[in-house]
């Protein structure tokens, strides 16, 4: 397994990813719309329009039969906004997330970032970013029929 730097010519597999897992594990709580909705901003076309953005993505791949599969994928808005983050379900539960999510960080502290985050959190992945060092910043919320968590990292409060 190895992560690395995505870029544009990940976003196929990007999208495939968050595809698949969404409509396992996000969506089904979602009125028909609010999934098309959560789909199409999530899209390869919607990824590409992310890299065109100045989004940064890190991929987590594993060598398969057919080639280097993309087994998760973590991208960050403006250094300080986890946009996604989403693990192949063979992989959860292996400290997958926690390395995709180190890394991103690490990155986005040496462009600047003093160590604040955030992340719009998915029902069913609270814990997982709970487990991270974020915490809740306000109750569930809806956009477009999409139920999110607002949640925060400050590490510019932690003890050095």
């Amino acid at each position: 397994m190895e992560i690395r730097k995505a870029s544009s010519s990940d976003a196929e597999g990007i999208a495939n990813l968050i595809k698949n897992l969404a409509i396992k594990f996000i969506t089904p709580e979602f009125s028909v719309e609010a999934t098309r909705h959560f789909l199409n901003a999530n899209n390869q076309a919607a990824i590409e329009g992310f890299f065109e953005q100045g989004f940064d993505y890190f991929v987590a791949e594993h060598a398969g039969a057919t080639g280097a599969e993309i087994i998760g994928c973590i991208g960050m808005r403006n250094q300080s906004h986890l946009y996604h983050l989403f693990i192949d379900e063979t992989w959860q539960g292996q400290g997958l997330a926690r390395k995709l999510w180190v890394q991103a960080m690490l990155y986005c502290e040496a462009q600047g970032n003093p160590g604040s985050y955030t992340v719009n959190s998915s029902n069913n992945a609270v814990p997982v970013y709970q487990a991270l060092g974020f915490v809740r910043t306000a109750p569930m919320q809806q956009m477009h029929g999409v139920w999110f968590n607002p949640m925060q990292l400050d590490r510019t409060q932690l003890p050095k």
